[in-house]
């Protein structure tokens, strides 16, 4: 019996913040095109929903990447499950803290650096620890426009996102020698879960994050999770083979050509901080971006 055909066929792949938005359009991305993918998230139902769609070839752990303990468990049951490791895909990330600098909650501001910042540096960590004796391997690590761009996104989370892109080209240069790959792609604001909590009516609104940011793209319409799932695709295949050290925009010219974003507009950053205000640190995040 043959395998899955596709550009990924016999590689396995994690995605964290895999059960939704870019992650989840990632997690089936990846399957198309032939891998073997755990998909990685706190969001255990819809994790196990995602799995139960795409059927064979498919995983979920519950993984909180803040935790070292959750993310070596998370590569050690890949490794286990599939027998190897060749995609890491660190996308789990939250907005966080938000709002005017001079009123920022260091108890946000530290969920914030825990999720999107630790927790790719133990993805990159534990990851690593596997492809190096392996010879090979890759990982993509989401920063955002904000890492790279004042006044497009919350303070924090600018901040962390910017260290995103910093930490991977920093291991990149390391792991270079070993056959290892690390990269960052950069997505503009996506039609989400998330996205919508801040610009629409909510998580579910999915149809008013899209009015909203159609109002505000450049190039046609918004940027859908495949859009950047396929640049995601690309940078694990073996089609970029040598392409290391990278930072990809995949958002219709944000980064390149400037523009309006809608996450920087203060009534939304007041609607997140209301939101975010009524939760508690340390209660389960969406972790996707």
């Amino acid at each position: 019996m043959t395998g899955p055909a596709g550009r990924l066929a016999g590689k396995v792949a994690v995605v964290t913040g895999g059960a939704s938005g870019i992650g989840a359009g990632t997690v089936r991305a990846f399957h198309a095109e032939g891998a073997r993918v755990v998909v990685a998230d706190v969001q255990a139902e819809a994790g196990a929903a995602l799995v139960a769609e795409l059927g064979e070839r498919t995983l979920f752990h519950r993984t909180d990447v803040r935790d070292e303990t959750s993310v070596r468990d998370l590569v050690d049951t890949a490794v286990a499950h599939f027998g190897r490791l060749d995609i890491m895909f660190n996308n789990a990330g939250i907005i966080g803290a938000v709002g005017p600098i001079d009123r920022t909650r260091m108890d946000d501001a530290d969920l914030t650096v825990a999720v999107n910042l630790r927790g790719v540096l133990l993805g990159m960590k534990h990851a690593a620890r596997v492809m190096k004796p392996q010879g090979s391997g890759v990982i993509i690590s989401t920063s955002s426009p904000a890492g790279v761009m004042g006044g497009v996104g919350a303070h924090v989370y600018s901040a962390v996102k910017a260290g995103v892109i910093g930490l991977s080209n920093s291991v990149a240069a390391e792991l270079r020698p070993y056959g290892v790959r690390a990269n960052v792609v950069i997505p503009g604001a996506v039609v989400s879960a998330m996205t919508a909590d801040l610009v629409a009516g909510g998580a579910a609104d999915l149809d008013g994050a899209a009015a909203a940011l159609d109002r505000s793209r450049y190039m046609g319409r918004p940027l859908q999770p495949a859009d950047v799932a396929a640049g995601v695709v690309y940078l694990a295949s073996d089609d970029a083979a040598l392409v290391t050290g990278v930072v990809l925009p995949i958002d219709a010219g944000m980064t390149g050509a400037g523009g309006p974003s809608p996450m920087a507009d203060d009534k939304y950053a007041d609607q997140a901080g209301r939101r975010e205000a009524g939760r508690r640190v340390g209660d389960p995040d969406p972790q996707e971006v």
